[in-house]
């Protein structure tokens, strides 16, 4: 979401917050229903009588699903609550494929040997999935969507549209999809509270009462408190947050996606205004010792680190929350007035603080399933997945087996009837979520997001889990919805892919030499060069596919 980079990270971001952090974040608070309008989400078509439609349940059914990321390694099945009652309930048992720290391998010699998963699950309109699509090793959903009533229901049309191939067919199966009036995402700072209050509690509105601050925690604190945390800055991260503050409604989606709007054309990041000035202060940060040292080399474990001691003072990141809650946790354990809290947005001054947007979502979600023409019952595969992503799947996958934390529905015969271990057993349930949040391959935010949110905003803000409620209060009302700027990345191998390649290498050699920079203007030098440097390898020629491809998107919003 951030960037091809920045997919490892996000795995973490987009789950860890329950779909409460998907691509970025909303403004929207949520209806009081957890599922959408009748209007907007129809049943299951009456020309498909139930009769006709695979049974989960019915029978054994095992499938085997492949993760298609280094660094993903599926949790045992059946070992923890939720998938357990899923296996005995449903007979539905998942055979893990791993990818043992290699996926691009892995994948090749699959298809290399056509012995493919029953299900694939990776990144949205990736390359590889362009590969297995082209190849014609993927089977086509649109005849099970419309026979099964739960992706009908909560994709919207135009999110089908958009995630719909060349050939206007339906193959992939998104994960954390939401719609319009529905944002997620946890993008912005996290302060830590101790710190702060030492402080004196000032102001902390703008990038110069920012600044100010960060300067206050090294003059007190020295070594021992990292002034301003980006955690994995080498994926954008913090940076990235940084960016937002320098100019209204700028989307770091942008940034990710290496092409800035103006007018009615994408044009190079490396001249948009916003983005040179954002790395102009990310640089001051940086060599004046307020920003750690190491953002460009440490690794998530070392950041998690800090935050659980409490050794960071602001940490901003993607989704800083997944990291934040459990420091929270353990500094509140050992010190009730010790944890974190978050801010609203930090601002350039003059600047309107309600269009700044620290992250950002789209409808489509994170990444995808796919089904395989391998898989001996692809029907029986969509009606699992479809189950997994209707009211029933997701109560189980975020919330455990009926009886623990929820026991039946309320008056809709949708919405699970939260017991009171759901709070009172905070620890266990985050214990749990912390297994299943690995094993949710077709999330649906829509129902996740309002039906937890719904029930939340009824307890005391002492019941209420710390990444919930800065969700409710303050990420899921700052994240911009940034939907008509997904998938604009041409395919690897055609002329304009190769010339993403190329700009990429530009572009991480040049974030990294602006950031290390000694003065401002040195900065600016760095992203000229980019900029020509970019050219010379034919970047306008991607501006151009990009914005061919952002127009396509926009008809296909609006219905053309």
């Amino acid at each position: 979401m951030l960037g091809s980079a920045a997919g490892a990270f996000l795995l973490a971001s987009v789950l860890a917050g329950c779909s409460g952090g998907g691509d970025g974040g909303k403004g929207a608070e949520g209806s009081a229903s957890a599922s959408p309008s009748p209007s907007a989400s129809p049943s299951a078509s009456a020309s498909e009588p139930a009769s006709d439609r695979y049974e989960l349940g019915k029978e054994p059914l095992t499938l085997s699903l492949y993760g298609h990321y280094d660094w993903y390694a599926a949790p045992p099945w059946g070992e923890d609550a939720a998938t357990k009652w899923i296996k005995e309930n449903k007979k539905l048992t998942i055979d893990f494929i791993q990818s043992g720290g290699d996926a691009k391998s892995k994948l090749s010699v699959m298809m290399g040997s056509k012995q493919l998963p029953d299900i694939i699950w990776m990144d949205r309109g990736s390359p590889e999935y362009e590969m297995l699509r082209q190849a014609d090793m993927l089977v086509p959903m649109d005849d099970y969507l419309k026979k099964y009533p739960n992706l009908q229901k909560y994709l919207t049309p135009e999110t089908a549209n958009l995630l719909r191939a060349d050939d206007g067919k339906l193959y992939q199966f998104p994960n954390w999809y939401t719609n319009k009036d529905k944002p997620n995402g946890n993008a912005g700072y996290v302060i830590n509270k101790k710190i702060y209050e030492e402080l004196g509690s000032p102001k902390l509105e703008t990038t110069d009462d920012l600044y100010d601050y960060l300067k206050q925690v090294k003059a007190k604190y020295g070594g021992n408190i990292i002034p301003f945390e980006p955690e994995l800055a080498i994926d954008g991260q913090g940076l990235d947050v940084l960016y937002s503050a320098f100019g209204e409604n700028a989307l770091n989606r942008w940034v990710g996606n290496r092409a800035v709007p103006q007018g009615d054309k994408m044009t190079s990041v490396f001249k948009d205004p916003v983005y040179r000035e954002s790395m102009q202060y990310a640089s001051k940060l940086f060599r004046e010792k307020l920003m750690t040292q190491d953002a460009m080399t440490q690794t998530r474990d070392q950041v998690i680190e800090k935050v659980n001691n409490g050794k960071v003072a602001v940490y901003a990141s993607s989704s800083p929350t997944d990291i934040a809650a459990k420091g929270q946790e353990l500094l509140a354990a050992k010190d009730p007035s010790a944890g974190y809290f978050m801010i609203w947005p930090i601002a350039k001054p003059g600047l309107d603080r309600n269009k700044i947007f620290p992250g950002t979502y789209a409808t489509l979600g994170w990444n995808v399933a796919v089904i395989t023409k391998s898989a001996k019952n692809p029907e029986a595969a969509f009606a699992a997945l479809d189950w997994m992503t209707g009211p029933e799947g997701m109560s189980v996958l975020n919330w455990g087996p009926p009886g623990l934390y929820w026991e039946g529905t309320e008056a809709d015969g949708i919405t699970p009837k939260f017991k009171d271990s759901y709070w009172q057993d905070a620890k266990g349930l985050a214990e749990l979520q912390a297994v299943t949040n690995n094993l949710i391959f077709v999330g649906n935010t829509v129902f996740t997001d309002l039906t937890k949110g719904k029930y939340e905003a009824t307890l005391k803000d002492e019941q209420r889990s710390w990444t919930m409620k800065w969700q409710y209060d303050i990420t899921w009302k700052t994240q911009a919805d940034a939907t008509e700027y997904a998938n604009l990345s041409p395919a690897k191998d055609s002329p304009e892919g190769i010339i993403q390649t190329a700009v990429e290498d530009i572009w991480d050699e040049s974030r990294a030499q602006a950031l290390y920079a000694k003065s401002d203007e040195e900065v600016l030098k760095i992203l000229d060069k980019a900029h020509d440097d970019a050219m010379a390898v034919g970047y306008q020629k991607l501006l151009d596919y990009q914005t061919e491809r952002w127009h396509r998107n926009q008809k296909i919003m609006k219905g053309e």
